[in-house]
């Protein structure tokens, strides 16, 4: 079989010359021993990888349809069909009497898929950066009954496109939850299921601006994605400090802005809870500026000394913007959240979740809604609390240890702690160089956003949730060898 091409590049020679085709050939080589009815799909499969991956380059001719006929053991007509397919799609061109070529248009595939997943850089003994639930924790069993009993029962006419709020069953059924566990005041009318909070984000930035809101404001220190979520959606962020009882009101009246973000259950990365005065001041805020608190209530269910604080939507439904996901209790993978919407905001944000994508997936929903209804959901946050409680007491207690003087802050509750380190163990840059060396991936407080350091103290963010006990005390232990 002869493959021979306009250029004069070198190949194998087959008795009829030096071509550039045994590359090719190889990818050929399956057709004649596949089944009979799938040997025109597998040639045709295979000349189109040939080409994509640029083993046939442009401007190759091909050999008559006879000639592969022979070579591959297969009948000529399933090669002309193969040659016909192939020309009209594009990949290959032919004229009476010219032969069959390679088509100039096609390009080489781009390289194959990435996974760009947050991974820890190297090898890593013990990677404390926060933000990730123990992954091994997803109720399989559970999960997989509940996806079995909802595809034996989900009537057929439901799986066409949903409501782009959610299915009903599921916004009652969150609704009921949301209720009992947060205490927030939840019309199963105004709940929208979400691909995760940061659809939940978009979503509102999207609203906000097309009202001519062109400013939000976020904690500072706070998640960066806030802002870079907003951003997105065109607002102007404005961080705006803490003090010990949360926002500080002061500056957020000065700043002028009228929609503001904050995690008053347990606010991140400082891990204060909002105080109750400041809470009340935070609605006060609202009221007087006719503004918006979007409350991401990102961990509120994880609460280890007391019963978890409920959620501040719960005091003024119309002036805060609720939103959650399954993203620490569960597994972010899911992308499943929720968002309860003021009354005044409902119909806009519904219609741009509608254009956005025509609504969130039924199969998903469906399960995740029996998943609720039948306790699992309670009794999976019930399994993490009692895991991540001991992982934190695990990790507070080898701090100690460790390193002497150690300050550990924040409320007893979510998956990281703020560990504030003696001034000789600093300056913070050194440290995590140090321990990096170590196999030991930290992230400091000043990562976050602004935060006075003027005390010399190394502050250290540590998430706790994903990882055992016992690597919790190697992963201390190797920081503190690390700085000697």
């Amino acid at each position: 079989m002869t493959f021979s091409g306009t250029s004069s590049a070198a190949g194998p020679e087959d008795g009829r010359g030096s071509v550039p085709w045994a590359a090719a050939w190889e990818l050929l080589l399956p057709v004649g021993s596949a089944p009979a009815r799938a040997r025109g799909r597998t040639l045709q499969a295979a000349l189109r990888e040939a080409i994509r991956t640029g083993r046939l380059a442009a401007e190759t001719r091909l050999p008559s349809s006879r000639e592969l006929a022979a070579d591959l053991g297969v009948s000529r007509g399933l090669v002309t069909e193969a040659y016909e397919q192939l020309t009209a799609e594009g990949y290959l061109r032919s004229g009476r009497g010219a032969g069959t070529w390679v088509g100039a248009a096609v390009r080489s595939a781009a390289p194959r898929a990435r996974d760009l997943a947050p991974r820890p850089p190297g090898t890593v003994r013990a990677d404390f950066v926060p933000g990730t639930p123990d992954l091994s924790l997803f109720p399989r069993a559970a999960w997989a009954a509940a996806q079995r009993s909802v595809l034996a029962e989900l009537p057929h006419h439901a799986l066409g496109y949903p409501d782009p709020r959610g299915l009903p069953r599921l916004r009652t059924a969150l609704a009921e939850l949301l209720a009992r566990r947060r205490g927030v005041v939840a019309d199963p009318e105004r709940v929208v299921i979400v691909s995760g909070v940061a659809q939940a984000t978009t979503l509102l930035g999207q609203v906000l601006h097309a009202r001519g809101v062109r400013e939000i404001g976020v904690e500072d220190p706070g998640s960066p994605e806030h802002g870079t979520l907003y951003r997105a959606a065109g607002l102007s962020v404005v961080p705006l400090p803490l003090d010990e009882e949360g926002l500080a009101i002061r500056p957020l009246g000065d700043s002028g802005v009228r929609a503001v973000v904050a995690t008053p259950a347990h606010q991140f990365p400082s891990g204060i809870a909002y105080s109750a005065r400041r809470r009340a001041s935070l609605l006060d805020w609202a009221r007087a500026v006719d503004g918006l608190v979007v409350e991401d209530d990102y961990d509120g269910d994880f609460r280890y000394d007391r019963a978890p604080v409920g959620a501040l939507q719960g005091l003024d439904p119309e002036r805060v913007a609720y939103t959650g996901s399954v993203s620490k209790s569960l597994a972010p993978g899911l992308r499943l959240g929720w968002l309860l919407v003021p009354g005044a905001l409902a119909e806009e944000v519904v219609e741009r979740k509608r254009a956005m994508d025509l609504g969130y997936p039924v199969l998903d929903q469906a399960v995740f809604a029996r998943f609720v209804e039948r306790g699992d959901y309670d009794r999976q946050l019930r399994r993490c609390g009692r895991v991540y409680r001991e992982r934190r007491d695990a990790l507070v207690a080898v701090l100690g240890d460790r390193f002497p003087g150690v300050e550990v802050t924040g409320i007893a509750a979510g998956l990281h702690v703020i560990a504030s380190l003696p001034e000789r163990y600093g300056p913070a840059g050194r440290f995590v160089e140090r321990v990096g060396v170590g196999g030991v991936v930290v992230r400091v407080l000043e990562r976050y956003g602004r935060v006075s350091g003027e005390d010399g103290r190394v502050r250290l963010v540590l998430g706790y949730a994903h990882l055992s006990p016992a690597r919790i005390r190697e992963g201390v232990g190797v920081m503190a060898e690390a700085i000697g």
